[in-house]
C-alpha cells in the first residue's frame, strides 16, 4: 500500500510518498485534488490540516485538538484551534491588499466569537490556513469515498510517537523564523527511523519550504 504525508506548502501541497518496495519521493502540487488524482486509489494520506468542521467551537478546540495538545508539552502551541464553519466560510474571497486580508480577518473573528461557546476569535496563525482547510473541505464533500483513506494528522504528534512518546525538545521555528537546531533535531529523529540522510538533505521540491518537507515525511512513516 502507498502511503502518503501531506503539508501545505506556499505552491500548493507536498507530499512525501512511499510506494512498496521503493524509495520514498517527493513532489509538490498545486491542488489537493491534483495530489490525489496522482496516487493509487488505495493510498493511505495523513495530511496536516483539520477535516470536519464543527457548527459551533468548544473550549478547547475539537475533539482532535483537544486530544493532542497534552501529548506536545511545550510544543502544544503548535496545534491551533480551529473554529466554526460559519467562521471558515465567512469570507472565501481573494486577497488583493493587506488591509483586505485583515478586514478579512476581523469578518472571521467576529462570525468564530458568534458561534463559540465561551466566544472566542481567530488567531492570525490560524486564519492563514483557512484556504486550505476550506480546498479540503470541499474534495471530501464532493468525493465522499475518500474519506475511508484521508486522515487529518499533525507533524509534531508524529514526531512525538517516533521520538517514543516525547515531544521534541526544540521548536522548528523561533519567532517565524527555521531553527536550525531544532530541524537537525528531527531529521536525525527520521533517519533513525529509516530515511536516509542524503534523501532528507535534499533541497525541498520547488514551491515547499525545508519545514513543510521534514513536516510531510514525518507524518508518512
Amino acid at each position: 500500500m502507498t502511503i502518503v504525508g501531506v503539508d501545505g506548502c506556499k505552491a500548493g501541497w507536498i507530499a512525501v510518498r512511499r510506494d512498496p518496495g521503493a524509495a520514498p519521493s517527493a513532489a509538490v502540487f498545486p491542488s489537493f485534488a491534483a495530489l490525489l488524482d496522482a496516487l493509487p486509489a488505495d493510498a493511505t494520506v495523513a495530511v496536516d490540516m483539520p477535516i470536519g468542521l464543527p457548527d459551533v467551537s468548544q473550549k478547547g478546540g475539537r475533539g482532535p485538538e483537544a486530544l493532542v495538545r497534552p501529548l506536545l508539552g511545550n510544543r502544544q502551541s503548535s496545534v491551533f484551534a480551529i473554529p466554526s464553519r460559519a467562521a471558515l466560510y465567512a469570507h472565501t474571497d481573494g486577497f488583493t491588499t493587506i488591509e483586505a486580508w485583515y478586514a478579512a480577518h476581523r469578518r472571521a473573528s467576529e462570525v468564530a466569537k458568534a458561534t463559540s461557546d465561551p466566544p472566542r476569535g481567530v488567531s492570525i496563525q490560524a486564519f492563514g490556513i483557512f484556504a486550505k482547510i476550506r480546498e479540503i473541505d470541499a474534495v471530501l464533500i464532493a468525493r465522499p469515498e475518500l474519506r475511508r483513506r484521508v486522515f487529518e494528522s499533525h507533524p509534531e504528534v508524529a514526531f512525538c510517537r517516533l521520538n517514543g512518546d516525547q515531544a521534541m525538545r526544540l521548536p522548528k521555528k523561533i519567532k517565524g523564523a527555521v531553527n536550525p537546531a531544532g530541524m537537525a533535531e528531527r531529521k536525525a529523529l527520521l533517519c533513525r527511523h529509516g530515511y536516509v540522510s542524503g534523501f532528507l538533505d535534499r533541497t525541498p521540491p520547488r514551491g515547499a519550504a525545508a519545514d513543510d518537507f521534514l513536516d510531510a515525511a514525518a507524518m508518512m512513516l
